[in-house]
């Protein structure tokens, strides 16, 4: 496991045995917050899928994820489906990393953006592993009913590598990003120009001794910006920005365990944070399971609001977050690698808890 000083093993260890989720994901309709749940889709032309996405469109809601064989297997493209008048349609594939007649490579990672003005976009990986893939670019004029032809990004920038950009006050597009081609490490990716051109900034962290990708970010009313997300190292790591994300603080801990899975975040309309990650750590060994929600008033005292799974026979992973104009917030992530879920929860009734030792790390623990 990578090592620093505020990221060691011992002091992964005592942070794991002190934080622990207040509720049970036995009953996830029982939880004060919950709207709905549903599977996006029951019967599907693939396997395995991962790497949900979602965004508001002005035709209802969209949503994207990577299906096929398995993971890294020539045949796994890009899928969507909608929802409109409460029905998900069934999943369509919308690209794939055909290159000839001969080669076909994996695709990974779709990230759907809308930004305020102009098309809503797709973007994704393509390649075959993490250390050698590129970003591609899609966009649509119709809600994503259509798309254009893929673009390849140029050389040294990916795209989000997994959670959705941000529009900062000015315009800008803010995209959070990672690479594992030198260790494991994040930056951003910034466009001025509606997303036409991009520039990135120099890594956050080495890579090596903090270990961490999939950033997601968030806003604060003091007008710093917070990165948030996953570590190899047990901990949901932090970092801040002062300047609209040209430059980053150290990264730091949140307090909360990470088993090396992904997470998202998201600023809510009345300035809290919610936070949507496995509530576990490597050391724990129990997989991708809870998966739970956490609220902030300031991004650094967190507390627990729901539980949106907790089942150790099943993986649950990968979310992704938005709130949509009518104040609720949308939440997808795989289920179990065989299926997308799609729930719902209302955050003005969350009912939340101090995340405590005394308090039971999962309803199986």
């Amino acid at each position: 496991m990578p090592t620093s000083s505020r990221f060691n093993s011992t002091a992964a260890l005592v942070l794991c045995s002190l934080l622990a989720a207040p509720l049970c994901g036995a009953d996830l309709k029982a939880q004060p917050g919950y709207v709905s749940s549903e599977l996006i889709y029951e019967m599907a032309p693939f396997p395995s899928c991962h790497a949900s996405t979602i965004v508001e469109t002005g035709d209802g809601l969209l949503a994207a994820w990577f299906g096929g064989t398995d993971e890294k297997e020539p045949d796994v493209g890009i899928w969507t489906s909608r929802l409109k008048d409460g029905q998900w349609s069934p999943p369509v594939e919308v690209a794939n990393g055909v290159e000839s007649a001969d080669v076909r490579y994996p695709t990974w990672n779709p990230v759907l953006f809308q930004p305020k003005a102009g098309p809503l976009m797709l973007f994704y990986k393509v390649g075959p592993n993490p250390d050698k893939w590129w970003g591609m670019k899609m966009t649509s004029t119709d809600n994503g009913q259509t798309w254009s032809k893929p673009e390849r990004l140029p050389d040294g920038i990916l795209g989000p590598i997994k959670n959705k950009p941000v529009q900062l006050a000015n315009g800008d597009i803010l995209s959070p990003t990672s690479s594992e081609h030198d260790g494991w490490q994040v930056y951003f990716e910034c466009s001025t120009d509606g997303g036409k051109t991009w520039t990135a900034t120099k890594p956050v962290n080495d890579g090596y001794k903090l270990a961490a990708i999939q950033p997601s970010i968030l806003f604060h009313k003091d007008g710093r910006l917070q990165a948030i997300g996953r570590t190899m190292n047990d901990v949901v790591f932090q970092a801040w920005s002062k300047d609209d994300g040209r430059t980053w603080s150290a990264m730091t801990s949140t307090g909360l365990p990470n088993p090396d899975a992904g997470t998202d975040a998201v600023t809510l309309a009345d300035g809290r944070q919610l936070l949507v990650y496995n509530h576990n750590s490597v050391r724990d060994d129990a997989g991708r399971t809870p998966l739970n929600i956490a609220v902030s008033d300031d991004g650094e005292n967190w507390e627990s609001a729901l539980v949106l799974e907790d089942d150790p026979t099943r993986h649950f992973s990968y979310p992704a977050v938005i709130q949509t104009a009518d104040g609720l917030v949308h939440i997808t992530y795989t289920w179990n690698r065989e299926r997308i879920k799609h729930v719902v929860v209302d955050p003005a009734k969350f009912k939340t808890s101090p995340i405590t030792a005394k308090t039971p790390m999962s309803a199986t623990k």
